[in-house]
């Protein structure tokens, strides 16, 4: 197994000084060189594919169609979507005039905020630090990239990848464990993004206030699916499912917990059932074996999921199926825990891995309450063929984004923004909102050098200033 070996914090320091002095350069470039900086990104994750199968094989087990699908492919897409889009972006935004402005014009023009830190997580290591970097260069930025340590075979691919494309002064890599993180958190970035818990959120935000740094914080939280008396459970028992076990259930928006009438739980379980043997096969003593199901990424988190199941099960939870753990090998098969109550501690952290708790209820305006008394969760899914109970869902709860009748899938729609509200997250990215999250819209305003109704205000007040200003006053 190798390891992430800290960068020394000279070469940290001298790497942002010349992105700081580079980014002047950058500031002027037009749309054309942008895409074409962008077109070399997507040409370097085009030529080393096989080689980010094998690293994220390596950290922890994953199929190369699933990195296909969640690592490389959503990357890609959100490039292509971002060169194909990005002049109009680019573009000046002309707004209107109010009347007390007459012989002027406004216009919104988007600038480079400068010098970005891009800070990104473990579970999906190569996607949500490189869609990111691609936002960073459609807006014109710098950037410094902090891959995790935990996923050491990808954060050394990603280093080696940006090296062949980028010159360092305007995209380098910065490899280490939470010190060398700190370290970078310390300078006066322009903007830090960071991708991870919420705990670790605050305290990026908290180093980001000591020099006022602007943040965009995707963080997580316990994302709740509602099933309704109306849905199709079959349907909603596979996507469900598919959302939940995907990366091992390491997904900041996997279906965190169910909610669901008491008379479908049964019904829910055995199409539940159906759709894991379908994706993994009817003998649960060959999951391991199993090349499509990822690991959970080391032996702390696989202990901190087990203590939650053995908690859960202390204080009167059942296992529906599955509970199969070898610690060795970092396996928690797809596991369905019912008869779940609010004291278990698997209700009151995100769970992070392959195991959906039920919570049974009597109606929506409960399943709403349950939903509510938690903080804002990152996503909601919600199953129904009424739309009435989905109007219901929608207007009652809160969410940083929300699917119905699906999982996951709002993420892969460039045109939707995607983040948090207060603790699962702060600002949002993807298509046009990344490129404005790594923006500063300059308002400006263009007066009229013969005529300028502002002059009419000027002191002294007495007399026509006076009076045009109490005309203005009295019309709004």
């Amino acid at each position: 197994m190798i390891t992430v070996t800290n960068t020394d914090t000279k070469e940290i320091q001298e790497i942002f000084k010349k992105q700081k002095e580079y980014k002047k350069v950058l500031r002027t470039t037009d749309a054309k060189q942008r895409k074409a900086k962008l077109k070399r990104l997507h040409d370097i994750i085009a030529k080393y594919r096989e080689r980010i199968h094998q690293a994220l094989r390596e950290d922890f087990r994953k199929a190369p169609a699933e990195t296909d699908l969640t690592e490389i492919y959503p990357t890609q897409s959100e490039i292509l979507h971002s060169i194909s889009h990005l002049e109009k972006w680019m573009r000046p935004h002309s707004v209107a005039t109010p009347i007390t402005l007459v012989g002027t014009r406004s216009e919104i023009r988007y600038e480079p905020k400068g010098t970005t830190l891009i800070i990104g997580p473990w579970n999906y290591p190569f996607h949500l630090i490189m869609t990111p970097l691609q936002s960073a260069i459609a807006a014109g930025n710098t950037a410094v990239l902090k891959p995790s340590e935990h996923t050491p075979h990808t954060s050394h691919l990603i280093k080696e990848m940006i090296a062949e494309a980028f010159n360092p002064e305007e995209v380098a890599v910065v490899e280490g464990d939470h010190k060398v993180a700190s370290d970078l958190l310390d300078l006066p970035f322009d903007h830090i993004f960071f991708t991870g818990s919420p705990n670790v959120g605050r305290i990026v935000m908290e180093k980001a206030a000591k020099n006022l740094v602007p943040v965009t914080l995707e963080l997580g939280g316990k994302s709740p699916v509602i099933i309704d008396e109306s849905a199709d459970l079959r349907d909603a028992a596979k996507k469900i499912m598919w959302g939940k076990l995907l990366n091992c259930g390491q997904t900041c928006v996997a279906p965190d917990y169910l909610i669901i009438p008491e008379n479908l739980v049964n019904n829910f379980i055995a199409h539940a059932r159906t759709a894991v043997y379908e994706f993994y096969g009817n003998d649960e003593k060959n999951w391991p074996a199993n090349r499509d199901y990822a690991r959970i990424i080391n032996e702390r988190h696989f202990k901190r999921i087990r203590h939650l199941i053995e908690d859960a099960l202390e204080k009167g939870a059942r296992i529906a199926f599955g509970g199969h753990l070898l610690e060795e090998d970092n396996f928690i098969s797809p596991t369905i825990l019912t008869e779940v109550t609010e004291d278990m501690e698997i209700m009151q952290e995100e769970i992070f891995g392959p195991v959906l708790p039920v919570v049974t209820v009597k109606s929506l305006e409960e399943a709403v309450d349950k939903v509510e008394k938690r903080e804002k969760p990152l996503a909601l899914y919600i199953f129904a063929r009424s739309r009435q109970a989905v109007e219901y869902l929608l207007k009652h709860t809160h969410a940083g984004g929300t699917a119905v009748n699906d999982t996951i899938m709002h993420l892969a729609n460039p045109n939707l923004p995607f983040g948090g509200v207060g603790p699962s997250g702060h600002g949002s990215y993807h298509g046009e909102f990344g490129f404005k999250a790594f923006s500063h819209e300059r308002a400006v305003l263009h007066q009229n050098t013969i005529l300028s109704i502002g002059q009419a205000m000027y002191p002294p007040y007495q007399g026509i200033s006076g009076d045009v200003i109490g005309l203005i006053t009295k019309l709004y």
